[in-house]
């Protein structure tokens, strides 16, 4: 018999999505191998109770609605056990959903994972603070958080808010150095991304190159004096050429040690959090299970 626990983030997206997910998991779930019931995380602390429960309760299978903030509260307490995580993307950006091909329709999301594999990938520790999309220290860190804050996706929302983050935000020195081989400085980065996945949500792919499971993360920095000439080019971000944008450094590495003049915020998994100057940055491989369609494990998305 598959256990199957479904978490609802009731705070996310669309305000119908609470019915429409429980119809669609009740359509495609309910079937005689399967044991399904529903819980809400009524906050993080409260979601990350829930998840270690389910563990501790033999959840073969965790589904998730909601957006990037719920995957990380789940996934964070799943890291290196047997159970699935499942994505019923109903969040601002969902960058983890777009990433693996998830239906933004909760209906063919929920039909999708129903006959989903399993497929192991890596997890991204930021000073130990888990995350499976993308982690932020510089301009990047807030610009997530004012793109998502439009009701709509696409270029115009993104220029916005890059434009606003160029205007507002006041870059310091990086030092950086990758698997203690090489070292780097970087003297005003207004980008400055460690990506896990390829997304920032909503279409935006800060690392179209990134793999979920060859054991590597990608870094994208770019300096503010490339500013002007990247927000230009901001389409590059919706089309996967942005790494080929003159200006833009990019890097896989497997550990990352960063190091800024003072403390400031970093966004993990669209989430900010504050941080001491230094960010420690490594990778997991295969530290989590997830839930990724037939069609688009079968690319290799």
């Amino acid at each position: 018999m598959r256990r199957v626990r479904v978490l609802i983030n009731p705070n996310s997206g669309r305000s119908h999505a609470l019915e429409d997910v429980v119809r669609a998991v009740n359509r495609h779930w309910d079937r005689p191998d399967c044991e399904v019931t529903f819980q809400f995380s009524n906050d993080v602390e409260d979601g990350h109770r829930k998840v270690r429960r389910m563990v501790e309760e033999g959840v073969d299978t965790v589904l998730v609605m909601g957006g990037d903030g719920i995957i990380n509260t789940a996934g964070s307490e799943l890291i290196g056990t047997s159970v699935a995580l499942g994505v019923i993307p109903t969040g601002s950006g969902n960058g983890f959903a777009r990433h693996f091909g998830i239906p933004l329709n909760v209906d063919a999301a929920a039909e999708a994972l129903a006959e989903a594999e399993v497929c192991p990938i890596d997890v991204g520790l930021a000073n130990g603070r888990p995350f499976f999309v993308t982690c932020s220290m510089a301009a990047d860190a807030s610009l997530v958080r004012t793109f998502e804050a439009f009701p709509f996706r696409g270029i115009i929302p993104y220029v916005f808010a890059a434009a606003y983050e160029l205007f507002d935000y006041q870059p310091q020195r990086f030092e950086v150095e990758l698997d203690g081989r090489e070292s780097m400085s970087f003297q005003s980065p207004l980008v400055f991304t460690v990506a896990n996945l390829t997304q920032f949500g909503g279409g935006a792919r800060i690392a179209p190159k990134a793999e979920h499971n060859d054991g590597f993360l990608e870094l994208v920095v770019m300096e503010k004096q490339e500013a002007a000439r990247a927000l230009a080019n901001v389409g590059r971000l919706f089309d996967g050429t942005i790494d080929m944008l003159p200006g833009i450094v990019t890097r896989r590495f497997q550990r990352l040690v960063v190091r800024r003049e003072k403390a400031a915020v970093i966004q993990v998994d669209g989430e900010l959090q504050e941080s001491g100057a230094d960010v420690d940055v490594t990778v997991r491989q295969n530290g989590l299970k997830v839930l990724v369609p037939r069609k688009a494990a079968a690319v290799g998305v």
